[in-house]
């Protein structure tokens, strides 16, 4: 079917330019006019995500071209877009990058083209007046199939200015500045070792985005922005609804939520719940005791690091941990859920905190981060998600590593080889012993929609082993 609703993709030249600002801005400046925004973000990020979702008041999807591919993509937009009156999507890193220095592969400018959003630019204009031109024209003609239709000028100066900007742009035959916000004027979000905190009502409330949107109407026109969201070209998408499956017995899939486990793709969590799943939320801090009568538990990754102390002091939920792993039903864990199945975190003072102590590992905190960026898994033996030689694909992003010296690997054996983007070298990864799945990366289900139903099944079946 057609898709039709108005849409924009905002794009930074680079990262740093504060694009997510600026996006934040844009959506709450469309809201303050009564618009109904759906966001999305381009790539694997989960705490921008979060942001948008907080300034739009619904859920913000992922668009990864890497993880999921063109037809995902665009299904995806057409079935959360579809009772929208204008989507905003943030781009990642600069409109160019992504996963290949030589193919747009896993960019904003990838998700661009096929979804035929008009991109707003973003650049960071102090210092700069005539050479606005020469950095926009560069931009806007690196990728014909692209439609650079407007520019907004970030951490620019006086008004004048942002006219010195303006008149640069339409003197050349660029396109045309729809905002100049001057250093300053966008209220300054709070971020930690990961990038931004993960936003909730304390840290993006009614005044924050009161502020973004008074600042860039203030600096702009949202009449301009609306134009160019309203020139979209139509492109083909299956806006399909997800309906829980009725063919087979439910599943209660314990799902870890809480501020040290919440990084979880919400489309993920959709399909799981088409497939069969009853999704039950708990929190590890303060719940003394895993929910009744689960077939499952998927514990995500977060900040497990930011609140091993409380973490380590919930002994009973610890040991309901440990108890329903023994049991035999499925645990998987990805990242901090991984963290929080060993014995335990050492931090960066090398205080040390114990936790379920599954894994026979500690996990030790960085000062630098370990590892980020894309990652494909093979199979090497039949697991949670699928058969030996199966592949999919997710990504890594974290601060802390495994002392596999603390102590012996028992029983435990590795299920994936990980390849990443950017290591010609393949790790063996992803800790198997029976029915339990710990590993660092955050896998996308849409990289190989069969790994939900096996899953599913898993749970289903009880406590039947994986060989």
């Amino acid at each position: 079917m057609p898709i039709q609703c108005p849409r924009i993709l905002v794009a930074g030249t680079n990262s740093g330019v504060g694009k997510t600002s600026v996006t934040l801005a844009v959506v709450s400046a469309l809201r303050r006019r009564g618009l109904k925004v759906q966001t999305f973000k381009v790539g694997p990020d989960y705490l921008d995500p979060t942001y948008l979702s907080e300034a739009s008041g619904l859920p913000c999807y992922n668009l990864d071209g890497w993880m999921t591919g063109k037809e995902y993509v665009a299904d995806l937009f057409a079935e959360k877009s579809d009772n929208a009156d204008i989507a905003v999507i943030e781009g990642v890193m600069g409109l160019f990058d992504g996963s290949d220095p030589v193919t747009g592969e896993g960019s904003s400018a990838e998700i661009a083209a096929w979804l035929k959003a008009p991109v707003l630019l973003v650049i960071n204009a102090h210092g700069m007046a005539r050479s606005v031109a020469a950095l926009v024209k560069g931009y806007a003609s690196f990728d014909p199939h692209l439609n650079i239709a407007g520019i907004i000028a970030n951490h620019s100066g006086s008004p004048r200015h942002g006219a010195w900007l303006a008149d640069s742009l339409a003197g050349f035959g660029q396109p045309r500045l729809v905002a100049s916000i001057p250093r300053g004027a966008l209220p300054e979000l709070p971020s930690r070792h990961l990038g931004l905190v993960s936003a909730d009502c304390r840290i993006l409330n009614e005044t924050v985005l009161e502020s973004l949107a008074t600042a860039l109407e203030a600096n702009g026109s949202v009449g301009d922005i609306l134009e160019i969201a309203g020139s979209a070209g139509e492109i083909s998408g299956s806006a399909r609804q997800r309906r829980t499956s009725l063919e087979a017995e439910q599943v209660r899939l314990g799902i870890a939520r809480d501020a040290a486990f919440h990084f979880y793709y919400p489309d993920n969590l959709e399909s799981l719940a088409a497939a069969g799943c009853e999704l039950v939320n708990f929190t590890p801090l303060t719940d003394n005791r895993l929910p009744d009568h689960l077939d499952g538990l998927y514990i995500g990754g977060g900040y497990p690091e930011e609140h091993a102390e409380q973490l380590s002091a919930n002994v009973s939920m610890l040991e309901d941990v440990r108890l329903f792993a023994a049991s035999g039903k499925p645990v998987y864990a990805e990242c901090g859920g991984l963290m929080y199945l060993c014995r335990g975190i050492e931090s960066l003072g090398g205080k040390r905190f114990e936790l379920a102590g599954l894994l026979p590992w500690w996990t030790k905190m960085l000062p630098r981060r370990k590892s980020l960026g894309y990652a494909e898994v093979t199979l090497t033996r039949d697991s949670l998600f699928g058969s030996r030689g199966d592949r999919f694909r997710g990504h890594e992003f974290h601060y802390s590593e495994l002392l596999e010296h603390a102590g012996g690997n028992a029983d435990w054996q590795t299920a994936y080889l990980v390849s990443h983007r950017r290591s010609p070298r393949a790790v063996a990864e992803g800790f198997q012993r029976g029915r339990i799945l710990a590993s660092y990366v955050h896998t996308h289900f849409a990289s190989k929609p069969d790994a939900v139903a096996h899953f599913v099944a898993v749970c289903r079946n009880g406590a039947r082993k994986v060989k």
